[in-house]
């Protein structure tokens, strides 16, 4: 039987043009998120639409490609926070970097609130990440310093819950989301700590109508 040949490496110039639309698209994907086109994309790489469509069949190509290498990201934080030997600094700095890189990927976010995109290699990294969820939540359980009755898929909304935060906020005071994390944490403790600093002031009334009106034209 003979064997698959390698596919041909691409000439530089076309490798140049995926990097670019590579490059534009992870920038489209992180302000505006997966609405836009492969049509934008091209535009905003300054390349033609059918140079676009020779190096991806579409555009969902692109996101396979770049959110594997994101989630693979998200993972790592997850990793290096179970070498935090303090339970509770292990799971809240998991949450707090992970919604940083969901704040600055409205892509990202959209990846990991919706299981049905992406192809394989994307939900692949999403099972490998899950378990590593599970072991910092049990770990802080163990330690004494978080509710029993808090369970593991209990982060997955809290994720999803914070995005609109940051969606109406973004413009009007971006530390907003943080302050409703820092909430959600102490939520979650079962010791007997003081509540955390908030890290970020109450919106006015004012910012609270601006950053709602903001949400609603979206």
């Amino acid at each position: 039987m003979a064997k698959a040949q390698a596919p041909r490496p691409l000439r530089k110039d076309a490798s140049i043009n995926r990097d670019r639309l590579l490059d534009a698209a992870r920038e489209l994907f992180a302000e505006k998120g997966l609405g836009v086109t492969l049509n934008d994309i091209a535009h905003h790489a300054g390349v033609g639409v059918g140079t676009a469509y020779r190096r991806f069949a579409n555009k969902e190509e692109i996101i396979d490609t770049l959110f594997e290498e994101r989630l693979q990201a998200v993972e790592a934080v997850a990793r290096e926070a179970l070498d935090e030997p303090d339970p509770w600094k292990a799971l809240s700095d998991y949450l707090r970097r992970a919604l940083q890189m969901q704040f600055g990927d409205r892509g990202l976010h959209q990846i990991l609130d919706d299981p049905t995109l992406g192809d394989a290699r994307i939900n692949d990294v999403r099972v490998r990440i899950a378990p590593l969820i599970v072991e910092l939540v049990r770990r802080a359980q163990q330690a004494g310093v978080v509710r029993d009755d808090f369970e593991p898929t209990d982060v997955t909304f809290m994720q999803s819950a914070m995005a609109p935060i940051m969606d109406s906020t973004r413009d009007v005071a971006p530390q907003t989301y943080e302050r409703y994390l820092t909430f959600f944490l102490d939520g979650i403790r079962s010791d007997d700590r003081r509540f955390t600093p908030l890290p970020a002031p109450a919106l006015s009334s004012e910012n609270t109508h601006t950053a709602m009106t903001h949400r609603r034209r979206r």
